[in-house]
């Protein structure tokens, strides 16, 4: 039945998505050289978007730049010009804007974008989303997910992922409502789930080791990854 489904996704989703980008050691999570490696290598590559207190769309995981910057700021509460001018990623690079990196990815490999909803931001985060978004000639070069159903489904012309936790499964009630589920590895056995995978697609995170590999593999679709060699995530 979901067979109806696959036109709507890029293939190179389906050869493992690198969470945050392909990063390492050597390139910080979210920034631009970790989507470049990603690029790089062919890899479709996961992040995060957030609105700054001037309404530029930030990529970055937390809402607090401190984990990957070494300095702490509210994304909410900066301008678009005091996060360039006042923070640097700790390998160095700028933190990236979501056209910076629609630039450098140029529609080579897929994105996987989440939207990140703070303190009830969702209509103003899916209208600025949208609208940077419509510059995307291949539709199936982008597909948006988040934790939040308001948010995700005010998304205009791509794919939408809802992302399911363990702790808010209760998410679970509004599945029927998006193209595919993207679900914490914990949840690949929960009978609703399982059922949603029947009619339509579903991808998995975090996978970081070996042995979430395997426990996975067969489960899901998409396999969303980091800090694994990304020619072992590949479905056969």
């Amino acid at each position: 039945m979901k067979e109806q489904y696959k036109a709507k996704f890029d293939p190179a989703l389906f050869k493992g998505i690198a969470h945050r980008g392909l990063h390492d050691l050597e390139r910080t999570e979210n920034g631009m050289a970790a989507f470049k490696n990603a690029i790089d290598k062919g890899l479709a590559f996961e992040f995060d978007i957030h609105l700054s207190k001037d309404g530029q769309l930030i990529v970055c995981h937390d809402a607090d730049l401190k984990r990957t910057t070494g300095k702490e700021g509210i994304i909410s509460s900066l301008t678009f010009e005091q996060i360039k001018t006042e923070y640097k990623l700790l390998d160095g690079g700028e933190i990236p804007t979501l056209q910076e990196v629609i630039d450098l990815n140029n529609e080579r490999v897929p994105m996987v974008i989440e939207l990140k909803v703070d303190d009830a931001n969702y209509v103003a985060l899916a209208k600025e989303a949208n609208k940077l978004l419509s510059q995307i000639s291949d539709t199936n070069k982008v597909t948006v997910i988040s934790f939040d159903p308001r948010a995700l489904r005010r998304v205009k012309r791509f794919t939408k992922g809802l992302l399911i936790c363990e702790q808010e499964k209760w998410v679970l009630m509004f599945r029927r409502h998006f193209d595919y589920l993207d679900v914490e590895d914990v949840l690949l056995d929960d009978r609703r789930v399982k059922a949603f995978r029947k009619r339509k697609y579903l991808n998995v995170w975090t996978i970081d080791s070996l042995e979430k590999l395997n426990k996975v593999k067969g489960k899901a679709d998409m396999i969303t990854f980091q800090e694994i060699d990304p020619s072992l995530v590949k479905h056969d």
